[in-house]
């Protein structure tokens, strides 16, 4: 049986995207067109929510191999094109050597091209909660969107659109601390961003950093600093300590009381040495 002819791209061409085929699916589109644009035609989006890129090591590695599987959104602007969405696969692309990228062009006004990058970026999970409560506020603020309106855009409810957007209150050395001490849970950074300044909001922090507290805990500390009553009493206080330069353990003490003293986690350690030597 003869053996059927080799099909595909020779495995010594550059690019790995068909420029045939992305010609093909322009033709036929009725909608924004599929086409490739040169790199260096293309400029990123100052507005872009997502400020950190990351490490695209891996993603330019892929590109290389195997071409850029989605096309980057772009618009006309000033004669050249700018990035709507896909900053990343822009930035691999260059990384990986290529000339051109297939791009989906689209004719949009300036918050339209906002709105396209937030919706695309939080379908792909790409934003964490800062540059997401950044991205809506600037809807918001610049482009005169109410909360309700970016609820029927961004597909979430109008609480909790207002709720990520005061998020956007919290200052940046704030923001760093609590990257540096992983707390990222909404609901605790919305604690922290609803203190009425700063100075507050550090007090709530350290708090939850050092005492590790949970999410009702939080809740009820930050309607004190506040000034607010609560219905509850905070009833722990919980003791962290991890050694410097080394993961093997952690120690953590819980007591059912609000308040300790530095006296009272020696002798419960004290305590604790005994009984395992008995």
């Amino acid at each position: 049986m003869q053996k059927s002819k080799k099909t595909g791209l020779p495995e010594n061409f550059g690019m790995r995207h068909d420029d045939h085929f992305v010609d093909l699916i322009s033709t036929r589109a009725k909608g924004p067109q599929i086409r490739m644009i040169n790199l260096d035609k293309i400029d990123p989006n100052p507005q872009n929510a997502r400020t950190e890129i990351g490490d695209i090591t891996a993603l330019a590695h892929s590109i290389k191999e195997k071409g850029v599987l989605e096309p980057i959104l772009v618009r006309p602007k000033n004669g050249r094109y700018q990035i709507i969405a896909g900053e990343r696969r822009f930035k691999a692309s260059k990384k990986a050597g290529l000339s051109d990228i297939p791009c989906i062009e689209m004719n949009v006004k300036d918050n339209e091209a906002m709105e396209i990058a937030l919706i695309e970026n939080l379908q792909r999970k790409d934003l964490d909660v800062f540059e997401e409560a950044d991205g809506l506020k600037t809807l918001a603020e610049m482009y005169g969107y109410n909360h309700q309106k970016i609820s029927e855009k961004i597909g979430k409810a109008r609480s909790t659109i207002t709720e990520i957007i005061n998020i956007s209150r919290i200052p940046q050395e704030i923001r760093r601390l609590c990257g540096e001490f992983n707390i990222k849970s909404r609901s605790t950074l919305l604690e922290i961003a609803k203190q009425k300044d700063k100075e507050k909001m550090m007090q709530l922090f350290y708090a939850i950093r050092d005492r590790d507290l949970r999410r009702d805990d939080t809740r009820d500390l930050s309607k004190v600093i506040k000034g607010q009553p609560v219905s509850n009493k905070i009833k722990r206080y919980v003791y962290n300590y991890k050694p410097e330069g080394s993961d093997s353990y952690r120690l953590r003490l819980e007591f059912k009381q609000e308040k300790v003293s530095k006296n009272e986690v020696i002798a419960i350690l004290e305590e604790i040495l005994n009984k395992l030597k008995d």
